[in-house]
């Protein structure tokens, strides 16, 4: 919604933002195997978290909590090489880590819970409005306009919503809203098309928002909360685990719960499939996402690597990353990841090669060759397509890595299989000549 229409004056510096990371992200597996589902690698050269990180510094929200819970090493040694602030600006990207007390030894046991076991953290610090986000989304928001609506509408909580057609419902919270966007109704995840029927957008709506569809949309919540001061600690009680389950319901009942409603690329990262897709799409002319947006740039962990060399092959339709060695590869509609090394005459199709944390020695290298072993990286002659390949994996020569005639899902000693995409895990081996 455009900020014009909400003209209520406020400053960015009353806001506080946290980024919920500590779910245990199971949907990623084998990504989230040893890492948190923030800190999954992102378009070559970043992290999921840098996306909402990104949106509040580009808003100009430079105090921001990140509550992380599970395999979180690798999320805190990134932030902690990430983002640091000039001490005169009072801004901070601070982890709080989920933590057993005297009084309550229990771990986040939802969204809302993982809020309210780090009030005692955020009433340290002065706001009027906390901006809840998700760890695991990618898109672009200028968050000044949701609490810009917030402020101006009035409103106790504002829940930042996008419109989505019916064979996406069962996977959202639905809601409906009355012409003043204040929510009057919501409903979690309903597979009911009689209850689906009843939160259909109506028509009369589309123009009032800009909406060119002729489909038939429904609002759905993409988990961006705006809570005012008072009403958080009014409505996030012992007994609410969950925005989405508990909190929202029950504030629709008591509060004015006010929709926001985004029209911009939007993807949840849930699914080995959205992750791939996401990626992918990347490499496009178009992309729905546009990572070369300089208006609003993606921040990341600055590195010292050298640019990438090609020795000769094709490229097409693809992201390569800092650091890569490609030799006379043939890479098409692929992502390479930081340190990459391709081998001559492989094909990389559909592939998200996500690189290296470190080049690998010579000794290295060449004790490997002696024990069999490929290098760290992707071997000669060796073809692969839609498949993800993770960090530090060692990937032979004369290998064929494809889903084609495989199941859709698939547990192997060397693979996996999800959402018909081959996922070789972190520091994975696949020896020369290995047909997946």
């Amino acid at each position: 919604m455009p900020q014009s229409l909400w003209p209520t004056p406020f400053s960015p510096s009353n806001v506080l933002a946290v980024i919920l990371g500590g779910g245990r992200g199971t949907r990623l597996l084998p990504l989230t195997q040893d890492r948190s589902k923030p800190a999954v690698p992102l378009a070559g050269k970043y992290r999921l978290v840098d996306i909402p990180i990104s949106n509040c510094i580009n808003s100009g929200m430079l105090r921001i909590f990140l509550l992380t819970q599970f395999n979180s090493a690798s999320l805190h040694r990134h932030i902690s090489q990430s983002y640091k602030f000039d001490p005169f600006a009072g801004g901070f990207v601070e982890i709080l880590a989920a933590e057993q007390t005297l009084t309550d030894e229990s771990w986040y046991q939802g969204t809302a819970d993982a809020v309210r076991k780090n009030f005692i953290h955020l009433t340290n610090q002065p706001f009027d409005y906390l901006l809840v986000l998700s760890g695991d989304q990618l898109y672009r928001m200028d968050y000044r306009t949701i609490v810009a609506q917030h402020v101006g509408s009035k409103a106790d909580v504002t829940v930042g919503t996008i419109p989505v057609t019916r064979d996406q419902v069962p996977g959202f919270g639905i809601m409906r809203m009355d012409p003043d966007f204040k929510i009057t109704e919501f409903v979690e995840k309903p597979k009911d098309p009689a209850v689906q029927d009843a939160f259909r957008l109506e028509r009369e709506w589309y123009p009032k928002l800009n909406i060119e569809s002729d489909k038939e949309l429904f609002l759905a919540s993409m988990g961006i909360y705006v809570f005012s001061r008072k009403a958080l600690f009014d409505l996030v009680g012992e007994s609410l685990h969950d925005f989405g389950k508990d909190v929202i319901p029950q504030a629709i009942q008591s509060h004015r719960v006010s929709a926001y409603v985004f029209q911009g690329s939007w993807e949840d990262i849930g699914t080995i499939r959205a992750f791939f897709d996401s990626n992918i799409d990347l490499t496009s002319d178009q992309p729905r996402f546009n990572i070369f947006d300089m208006t609003a740039p993606i921040f990341t962990r600055p590195r010292f690597l050298p640019a990438s060399k090609i020795n000769g092959g094709t490229i097409d339709h693809s992201l390569i990353s800092d650091g890569c060695i490609i030799n006379r590869a043939e890479i098409r509609q692929s992502v390479l990841g930081l340190r990459s090394i391709i081998g001559e005459s492989s094909r990389l199709e559909r592939t998200i090669v996500m690189g290296g944390d470190y080049y690998e020695t010579d000794s290295s290298i060449k004790q490997h060759e002696t024990e069999g072993k490929p290098r760290i990286g992707i071997g000669k002659n060796t073809r692969i397509d839609n498949a993800i390949i993770d960090k530090n994996a060692r990937i032979g020569d004369n290998c064929v890595i494809s889903p084609n005639g495989k199941a859709k899902d698939l547990d192997h000693p060397l693979y996996f299989i999800r959402d018909g995409i081959v996922v070789i895990p972190k520091n994975g081996l696949v020896p020369h000549g290995t047909t997946i």
